[in-house]
């Protein structure tokens, strides 16, 4: 793994009013206003990037707690579902979607982080870094270059993405709906414990909602006590917009725009492209973590503003 040597690093004799982004080995920590925030993980044991936890600007943590850590009462499945992260289940036949460092074998990739190549800290903070989708053989398919800057708000988390995959060889993403830019939400906010998933359209619920197309989703229920959302936008100059998505009540919530025969249910259609060698795709993001419902935190209002931006 390769990890610069220096950073650029903001000093303050205080950290309110401020994002603090520090790198420690293989993990690089976000703090806004002196509080923890979350952590980025890009070191050797990881199969692929992840953050976690999220939390709420009161602190509670949004994000399941399995695998990355014990916590009582949580439900053990799909183990890969790790905070919030950025793969696909089927790349040249490659997952790299379930990918974990503890399965191996010719059906799954990693990847790799190739530099953490700037840190800023500030008024608003952000991580950059490279990353390489490397076969079981450590083969690079492509090149991912992502930033994540992170604003500070009194009431809200905000978290703007911006991934660019560069063809290194030619990269088919297959048609699965195992992908692609994801969350698994805390149990407390299943829909089975009260928790109401939502689409810009207005459709509620997971049967209304997966694999419809929209602008945004809206993730919300009740959180250590506290009602809170998490809301995921889709950029209108993403490649498909607006994304599929693919969302379940038992915590998944995923934007997936290779998926389509499985959410038409045609197999006959395919929503596979491919990334031709020196190709890039873009695609952009935001990540809002909210008090209450997507009516109550003005999840509508927040898109419009997000979409104007360029």
């Amino acid at each position: 793994m390769k990890l610069i040597a220096a950073l650029p690093f903001v000093c303050v004799l205080s950290a309110w009013g401020q994002v603090t982004v520090k790198q420690d080995g293989g993990v690089v920590s976000v703090q806004i206003d002196g509080k923890p925030f979350t952590s980025f993980y890009v070191g050797e044991e990881t199969a692929k990037p992840y953050l976690h936890p999220l939390r709420t600007a009161t602190g509670k943590i949004v994000t399941r707690r399995y695998p990355m850590e014990a916590a009582a009462g949580e439900k053990h499945d799909h183990p890969h579902h790790q905070g919030l992260w950025f793969a696909h289940g089927d790349v040249n036949g490659i997952d790299f979607w379930s990918a974990l460092p503890s399965r191996t074998g010719e059906k799954y990739g990693r990847v790799a982080l190739k530099a953490v190549s700037d840190l800023v800290s500030g008024k608003k903070g952000s991580i950059t870094g490279a990353f390489e989708w490397q076969d079981a053989n450590g083969k690079p398919l492509l090149r991912e270059d992502r930033t994540m800057t992170f604003h500070r708000h009194p009431e809200l988390r905000i978290i703007d993405f911006d991934i660019r995959l560069t063809g290194i060889a030619k990269a088919h993403f297959g048609d699965t709906k195992e992908g692609t830019f994801a969350i698994r939400m805390a149990d407390s906010m299943k829909e089975e414990n009260g928790g109401k998933l939502v689409n810009a359209e207005g459709a509620s619920g997971e049967k209304a909602t997966w694999g419809k197309r929209s602008n945004w989703m809206d993730y919300s229920g009740e959180v250590e006590g506290e009602r809170a959302g998490v809301a995921i936008f889709d950029h209108p100059g993403n490649p498909k917009h607006p994304t599929y998505w693919h969302v379940r009540g038992y915590g998944l919530f995923a934007t997936n725009i290779f998926g389509e025969h499985d959410f038409y249910n045609d197999k006959a259609r395919d929503g596979g492209m491919t990334l031709e060698p020196g190709q890039t795709w873009r695609f952009r993001y935001r990540v809002v973590i909210h008090p209450g419902d997507a009516v109550s935190a003005g999840v509508a209002r927040l898109y419009e503003e997000y979409a104007k931006e360029r």
